[in-house]
């Protein structure tokens, strides 16, 4: 693979805070951050690359482009998180070079990215594993145990009341106040819900009777924009519970979730299990690394609302500098620093090096005119 402008630096301990790059292009670039160790092999470009889209991402993609830039310093990468469905959208019109999505791109949108990407297929790199917390705030109670079946109901307004026999029977010597639950859906289209729904319909049988998807099946008793909107609202209310990426649960309290007669807390050891034991996604491009993850798990040890995030990338770009950007900031992500950097910032599960050897083959396939 032809590298004509890449550079091998050393990593550079500069400090700093971190910030997100709102805006495809037009933002400063996020420089500085906690040092990170870098791959030996860092390939740096010349120039500029654009994403947009997933949320869930946010806080790993301001990570991975601090670190990168830091030790790139002629690179610059933007991206505005501004959900899946968004990014994918200006992925597919030509907007941006990559799309960041909680959601694969589909059969039906890779048919429809054909013309920006060449002629080619667009394929999925899964680049970040993190937990979808069920995060709740209701005074005097720190823990709690749902099952899947409660959640179900609860997000549907089946249950409305903290104190329900069906939350009390999990949570035994639990003071649970007779207070109202406010549920705290998306407002957006969101691939946090597509996961969220998509657990739900596997793993809560007839409670929860609504096909997956990145839109809120049902009326909102409230509703928020983004993972940082539904965790200010949940925060700022009483009796609230609401679903986020993992990196946005803060100080809130998070649910452990039942599976079989376990309830298992998220962490990034027992969402890397649910990755493990899932299947990459039948037919398309061999390229294309979608998973198809269990929602419907039995490993009692294993959290199994896991928000798997992608990057959408062309396997042929219109331009060669476009593709080799592409490729050099992509392999950065993917490497085993990269994902460390993100896990110590998220909580996120780095992934296993069985994968990222597919992933790597994936990017090298990148090419341009």
């Amino acid at each position: 693979m032809l590298r004509s402008t890449s550079r091998k630096l050393s990593a550079t301990a500069l400090a700093g805070a971190l910030a997100v790059t709102a805006g495809c292009g037009s933002d400063e670039a996020v420089r500085g951050g906690e040092p990170f160790p870098m791959p030996a092999d860092l390939a740096c470009f010349d120039g500029n690359i654009s994403g947009a889209g997933s949320s869930a991402q946010e806080n790993a993609m301001r990570t991975w482009v601090a670190a990168y830039q830091t030790n790139c310093e002629d690179a610059q990468v933007f991206y505005d998180a501004i959900g899946s469905g968004g990014g994918r959208s200006q992925f597919i019109d030509g907007a941006v070079h990559f799309a960041g999505s909680d959601a694969a791109i589909s059969p039906e949108e890779v048919e429809e990215a054909a013309p920006r990407c060449e002629g080619s297929d667009a394929i999925n790199i899964p680049a970040y594993v993190v937990p979808v917390a069920v995060v709740f705030n209701l005074e005097g109670v720190d823990s709690l145990n749902l099952t899947p079946q409660v959640i179900a109901r609860i997000f549907d307004g089946k249950i409305t009341r903290w104190d329900d026999p069906a939350i009390a029977g999990s949570n035994p010597g639990a003071d649970l106040p007779d207070t109202r639950i406010t549920p705290v859906s998306r407002s957006d289209e969101s691939g946090t819900t597509e996961n969220f729904t998509e657990y739900l319909h596997a793993a809560a049988g007839d409670d929860w009777p609504y096909e997956p998807g990145g839109r809120w099946p049902v009326p909102p008793v409230e509703a928020a924009q983004g993972n940082s909107g539904i965790a200010d609202t949940v925060k700022g209310g009483e009796g609230t519970i609401g679903y986020v990426e993992a990196s946005h649960v803060g100080r809130m309290h998070a649910a452990a979730v039942g599976v079989g007669d376990a309830f298992v807390e998220l962490s990034p050891e027992s969402a890397a299990r649910v990755i493990a034991g899932s299947a990459q996604r039948a037919g398309g491009n061999p390229l294309d690394r979608a998973i198809d993850i269990d929602f419907a798990t039995t490993d009692a040890e294993a959290y199994p609302i896991v928000l798997v995030t992608y990057e959408i990338v062309c396997l042929e770009y219109e331009r060669a500098e476009d593709a080799e950007r592409v490729r050099d900031f992509l392999s950065y992500v993917i490497s085993p620093e990269g994902q460390e950097a993100a896990s110590k910032e998220t909580g996120s599960a780095p992934l296993p090096e069985d994968i990222r050897s597919d992933l790597q083959e994936s990017i090298d396939a990148i090419s341009g005119s």
